[in-house]
């Protein structure tokens, strides 16, 4: 088990705007990590990269140097947009995004896949060692725990559906024409709960077509579908009522010129406006976009009201979940405990089992004659009960101090039984002694 300490930073709907979401994103979750494990002294890493949250991970020796890598990382965003926070607040944070508590929609299913994507991508970069696989992997079980023990995902579940309800909020969905604009996951949610609201045409546009094929093909309700290019979007913008837009794009895929005055001109001829739900990050719709007379624009802020309906409904499971993060926080505790108990007891085996040894030989030596292989298992076997016999009641001692917090026990074992061992070389007490005085470090500090 690493004796280093956790500290994250993050960058989330909460705290930043979507154009500083964007600036935060990495190329990649894996490109990210390696860039952390360069650091100097970071031991693992982990980062979770949404359209709603970029969060790293880190384990260092302490958190002066955990706060300077990540300074590092976020270094393009304005310090007020990024939470700081240390070992125990960042750990339970964790367990908070993983069950949903954390998401724009309460309860979101979507994010435990996140999560689970994102461990995968940090295996794969080598940043998850001892530390942070008990940490993710616990949040894994929490975010399932979560979804299958309580109601928080029941109703509005993911941003796809929020988008449709904010559609219908403006004008309605029976009968219209509906336009996707990207076929990946969110873009498939928004497509199967913009086919179920009652819309007489569903028209999917993607970058590769047989991925918008696939899409329509899953649909559970049957209405009318087309499939376009990317490229052919200005063919069939203007012929939608309901835009949602969900790619991965860096650049804005919708802007002014689609909406060009001719078609501004038959809209408002026939009475209705086009609405479109921005779920992109960074922006897949120009903001320019918004200014044209018959398009009213949306974007994740704007679907706050959803969000909030949401959360209403969803009160007493989130209470739930809640009290089950309490527990299961206080188990990940309890195994990192045990773990660097366990360090100082396995220290404190192998230095007793080198010095059995060579006694163990030095008394072999001095008997007379040639040692038979019984008489070699009798003195061994003798030296092997005055080890256990010797070494019982300080591993009870170091357990024991380990569940009472009592880490300069453990410290000064190490000290005596592990000749590599240097104190100096970084904490081992327990990050939640460690943190109690800390700087907060870079930007806000999260007061879970």
């Amino acid at each position: 088990m690493s004796t280093g300490v956790v500290t994250a930073a993050r960058v989330t709907h909460e705290s930043g705007t979507v154009d500083q979401l964007a600036a935060a994103s990495p190329d990649s979750q894996e490109a990210a990590v390696t860039e952390l494990l360069t650091v100097p002294d970071i031991e693992e890493a982990y980062v979770l990269s949404t359209c709603n949250r970029v969060e790293a991970y880190v384990v260092g020796a302490d958190h002066t140097v955990g706060r300077a890598a990540l300074e590092e990382f976020f270094a393009a965003i304005d310090d007020e947009a990024v939470v700081t926070t240390g070992h125990d607040e960042s750990l339970r944070h964790l367990l908070r995004v993983a069950a949903g508590l954390e998401s724009v929609i309460l309860g979101e299913d979507q994010i435990i896949g996140q999560v689970r994507t994102a461990y995968e991508d940090a295996r794969a970069a080598g940043g998850i060692g001892s530390m942070l696989e008990a940490a993710v992997t616990k949040a894994i079980h929490v975010g399932e725990r979560a979804r299958t023990e309580t109601a928080i995902n029941e109703g509005v579940v993911s941003l796809g559906s929020a988008a449709t309800r904010r559609a219908a909020a403006e004008l309605p969905l029976e009968g219209a024409t509906a336009l996707v604009v990207g076929a990946g996951e969110m873009g498939r949610l928004a497509a199967r709960n913009l086919a179920a609201s009652g819309i007489d045409e569903l028209v999917v546009a993607n970058r590769t077509v047989a991925h918008a094929d696939h899409l329509v093909g899953d649909l559970e309700v049957e209405i009318d579908t087309r499939v376009v290019p990317l490229e052919a979007l200005e063919t069939v913008v203007t012929g939608a009522e309901v835009v949602v837009t969900a790619t991965g794009s860096d650049e804005p895929v919708l802007g002014p010129r689609h909406f060009d005055a001719e078609s501004d001109r038959d809209t408002a001829e026939r009475g209705t406006e086009q609405v479109i739900v921005d779920l992109g990050q960074p922006r897949d719709v120009a903001p320019a976009a918004g200014t044209l007379p018959t398009v009213q624009v949306f974007d994740l802020d704007d679907l706050e009201s959803v969000t909030a309906e949401t959360r209403e409904q969803r009160a007493d499971a989130a209470r739930e979940v809640e009290a089950m993060i309490d527990r299961e926080y206080d188990l990940l505790t309890e195994q990192y405990k045990r773990a660097r108990a366990d360090e100082a007891i396995a220290a404190m085996y192998e230095s007793a089992e080198r010095i059995k040894d060579r006694e163990v030989e030095t008394a072999l030596s001095h008997l007379e004659g040639e040692v038979t292989e019984g008489q070699r298992e009798v003195v061994e076997s003798m030296a092997d009960a005055l080890v256990n016999q010797l070494l019982a009641p300080p591993t009870k001692s170091l357990r024991e101090a380990a569940a009472e917090d009592d880490w300069s026990t453990i410290h000064t074992a190490l000290q005596l039984f592990n000749p590599e061992f240097d104190g100096d070389d970084g904490p081992l007490a327990p990050p939640s002694v460690i943190t109690a005085n800390a700087d907060p470090g870079i930007g806000a500090t999260d007061d879970d």
